[in-house]
């Protein structure tokens, strides 16, 4: 009878745990997103390039604290590897984040994550490129769902600004080369790193990436900018959400399945439409809510088939280790040579 008790506490535990990490994440993320608007476009420091080194400098002294104090262990990486994989992706991510951080001086947030639907078409074309996705017409048709869906939103913005809009779409392209790249270079080598490990590798290589533009860009119009305010205390806020968003995303990988990212995503960009058009007075269209729903569906579907696509591969790797015995004993071959 105990024992029967004991089993939903436990999955009810089990629940609260992880639902508890998919918000945690949600917020977080939407805390930076949030924050980051705030500081870029109302708080009288309009320099991305200069905030963003802010976040990889914090980052990347408390990931060293922490791996030099011994409460993580860093993954040991040669110097071959750090040129020839680190760098690239560090670079990538570089053009990631200052990109996408400049957006917010131009776009308004709402907007922005309605143009964010369209990373699932992006990373699909560059996966095509580099080989790492297959063209199927099905997935084809899938995109140009999503594609259509963003070009409606797109449409019915009001506050429609090209520069913001080009920023944006290279953030987004940045990103989806390096996810590939991440792929490519790691991934096929066996290499798996938490995110403090992660950020221990990239983040000073990514600092170091940010710096020379924001000393030769930024640094001269922040010394001749009479309106500068530097709010330290807001900035370093941003920085920890920033570092604690990816703390969150290893908690909730380890803890959920990929569809509950997938969907923790979908909750997150309604949620920071909405905090867009209630803190910020973002005007919402009816024209882009329907293009956005477009885009979503087509999203959700992508994710959908993704996460059945992963389910297989699976299924299939748990098999083919139970199969081999029996066609070595049947037919004197190994499991190689059936293959």
């Amino acid at each position: 009878m105990a024992e029967g008790q004991a089993a939903p506490r436990g999955l009810a535990l089990q629940l609260v745990i992880t639902y508890g990490y998919m918000f945690l994440w949600i917020g977080l993320s939407a805390a930076v997103i949030m924050i980051n608007k705030y500081v870029l476009s109302m708080s009288g420091f309009p320099y991305p390039v200069a905030l963003t080194c802010t976040h990889m400098l914090f980052c990347a002294v408390l990931a060293f604290s922490l791996v030099k104090l011994g409460f993580v262990e860093a993954v040991s990486i040669s110097a071959d590897t750090y040129l020839s994989c680190i760098l690239p992706i560090g670079l990538l991510f570089a053009g990631t984040l200052w990109l996408g951080n400049a957006a917010y001086l131009y776009l308004s947030v709402s907007f922005i994550q309605m143009l964010k639907a369209s990373m699932p078409m992006v990373v699909f074309i560059v996966g095509v490129l580099f080989s790492t996705e297959k063209f199927t017409m099905k997935a084809a048709l899938n995109m140009l769902v999503v594609g259509t869906g963003i070009a409606i939103a797109s449409y019915g913005e009001i506050h429609f600004v090209v520069v913001g809009v080009i920023l944006q779409v290279g953030s987004i392209a940045t990103e989806s080369v390096r996810l590939t790249l991440v792929q490519i270079l790691l991934q096929k080598r066996g290499i798996k790193m938490n995110p403090v490990s992660t950020l221990y590798h990239i983040a000073p290589c990514c600092f170091v990436f940010l710096f020379l533009p924001f000393i030769y860009i930024e640094l001269p119009k922040m010394v001749a900018d009479p309106n500068l305010h530097v709010n330290v205390p807001l900035l370093l806020a941003s920085a920890a959400c920033a570092f604690a968003l990816n703390m969150s995303v290893f908690l909730l990988i380890g803890k959920t399945s990929a569809l509950t990212m997938n969907v923790a995503g979908v909750i997150k960009d309604w949620l920071l439409i909405l905090l867009s058009v209630v803190l910020y007075g973002s005007p919402v269209t009816r024209t882009q809510l329907g293009g956005y729903g477009l885009a979503f569906v087509g999203v959700m579907y992508y994710n959908y088939a993704k996460v059945e696509q992963m389910k297989q591969s699976a299924a299939a790797a748990q098999k083919a280790p139970e199969k081999q015995p029996l066609i070595a004993a049947e037919g004197g071959q190994s499991g190689k040579g059936s293959e």
